[in-house]
């Protein structure tokens, strides 16, 4: 059973409750003067003084307040109480609700969740459709100090890293609507001061009698083990655990802003330079240059996966996840993820010819992009490097060229290099990755010889000379 509280009344400006997250709004600059802003309310304590709070200080503000509620439907009468106090409280501030309903039990049954993501996956849903409906980019939620302290040992039980312990942020991205913020002005706020508040001012709320169960995880961390460390071990804990997500927050920040600069300057730097560029960052960046990755893929970066493909690059790691096929990925040496169907790797007969008569061109061969240019400069003067860039002699490269992958018996010599190898040996020298080996892209001229190996040095039999009279620029990228 739910239990009510007594009874609304008029917000009185005096609280210092008020002050603190007046102060901390206007510091941490989380809504701007004339916001709009949807408030994210459950009929609880906590979003009900939220809203409160907001409602006193809209009008110094400008802001435009709208409420939305959606009833979960998992505790029958209960959840449709829920919903009409809400609805009574908007009423009285003059508020405009958003109500929806949602069937969570059936939501966790189909897309094999438990019932708090299912809920949670459904309301934040329910939100971005009412804040895109209503053109509201802000949503405020009422999560508090208690609430990040919880979450922490959660996520520390679950064993997640210093992004993961840094728990929640003050204003963060909606994952399900694009351009619409997350806010919650309630973070440095206890449980405690919020109920005092309501208290003090008779703010009607109902509690949910599922906050009591041990059966859920939260709550057991809430009634049985802080309590505990709390009388037993440090009673300022939460201020500590506080302070602690504080702290790795920011070096989590920093770890993430470290690989996105290494993911910058690899795009644009060579093969070998890549190479040195990853092995060089410190143990956190690689970490977090891999798991960014994988989350770009829709992959869960659990801590084994992240450490397999740091230590073994070229080698496969099979991934099952509940909603696809299993597949593999694995990590080149130069840092970057790939993901591949399961299948063994095969040698691939496709090829694609192309005319090297016209003086320039270009074409796309399995996600690989060439453009060449012919030039008639004499020499074997080079012009300042540039990223996936080549020079070849254009007469030695014949007015025909074939793209093609790497088949079986093919030698080349790499410039520098006395004689041909095969390139399956030069593969192995150069730790090129097993599972890369067939995805790249070889060039072969008009008489059979390979003459660019993607990602590779090119050929000393077509180098550039004092003889060469006109020049083939070779530029690539792949998608």
């Amino acid at each position: 059973m739910s239990r009510h509280h007594k009874s609304s009344g008029k917000l009185r400006p005096t609280a210092d409750l008020l002050e603190r997250v007046a102060e901390t709004i206007q510091s941490r600059r989380l809504f701007r003067p004339g916001e709009s802003i949807l408030v994210a309310v459950s009929g609880g304590l906590d979003s009900l003084v939220l809203l409160h709070l907001l409602h006193h200080l809209a009008t110094a503000n400008k802001w435009r307040l709208s409420v939305a509620h959606l009833n979960h439907r998992l505790r029958g009468r209960s959840s449709d109480a829920d919903e009409r106090l809400v609805q009574t409280v908007c009423k009285k501030l003059a508020l405009p609700v958003f109500v929806e309903c949602a069937g969570v039990r059936e939501l966790a049954g189909d897309q094999k969740l438990s019932i708090e993501m299912a809920a949670r996956k459904a309301r934040h849903e329910f939100l971005a459709r009412v804040a895109a409906r209503e053109k509201i980019s802000t949503i405020a939620f009422a999560h508090h100090a208690d609430d990040q302290v919880e979450l922490f040992f959660i996520r520390l039980l679950r064993g997640s890293g210093g992004e993961g312990l840094a728990g929640m942020r003050w204003r963060n991205p909606s994952p399900f609507a694009k351009g619409v913020q997350i806010v919650r002005p309630l973070l440095g706020e206890t449980k405690s001061a919020l109920r005092d508040f309501a208290a003090k001012h008779q703010i009607k709320f109902r509690e949910d009698a599922t906050n009591d169960s041990l059966d859920i995880l939260r709550n057991r961390i809430r009634h049985e083990l802080l309590p505990l460390m709390k009388n037993k071990y440090q009673p300022t804990l939460t201020r500590i655990v506080l302070r602690l997500m504080d702290i790795l927050g920011g070096e989590a920040d920093l770890a993430k802003a470290m690989a996105e600069d290494w993911m910058t300057q690899a795009q644009k730097s060579t093969s070998a330079s890549r190479t040195r560029l990853f092995a060089e960052l410190s143990l956190a960046v690689q970490r977090r240059c891999i798991q960014s990755q994988l989350l770009a893929e829709e992959i869960a970066p659990d801590f084994e996966l992240i450490e397999k493909l740091r230590l073994m690059p070229g080698k496969y790691v099979t991934v099952s996840q509940s909603d696809t096929a299993p597949f593999n990925v694995f990590r080149d040496t130069e840092g970057f993820v790939h993901r591949r169907s399961s299948d063994v790797a095969k040698f691939n007969n496709g090829s694609y010819n192309l005319s090297l008569s016209e003086s320039a061109g270009q074409a796309t061969f399995d996600g690989v992009a060439i453009s060449w240019h012919t030039q008639a400069k004499p020499g074997k003067n080079l012009p300042k490097q540039a990223s996936r860039t080549e020079y070849f002699d254009a007469e030695s490269v014949g007015p025909r060229a074939v793209l093609r992958h790497w088949r079986k018996g093919d030698r080349f010599q790499p410039i520098g290099m006395p004689s041909a190898v095969k390139l399956q040996d030069l593969f192995v020298n150069q730790r090129v990755p097993r599972a890369l080996r067939h995805q790249l892209v070889v060039a072969e001229s008009e008489k059979g010889e390979v003459f660019w190996v993607e990602g590779l040095r090119i050929s000393e039999r077509f180098k550039l000379t004092k003889a060469t009279k006109r020049r083939l620029q070779w530029q690539w990228r792949r998608d």
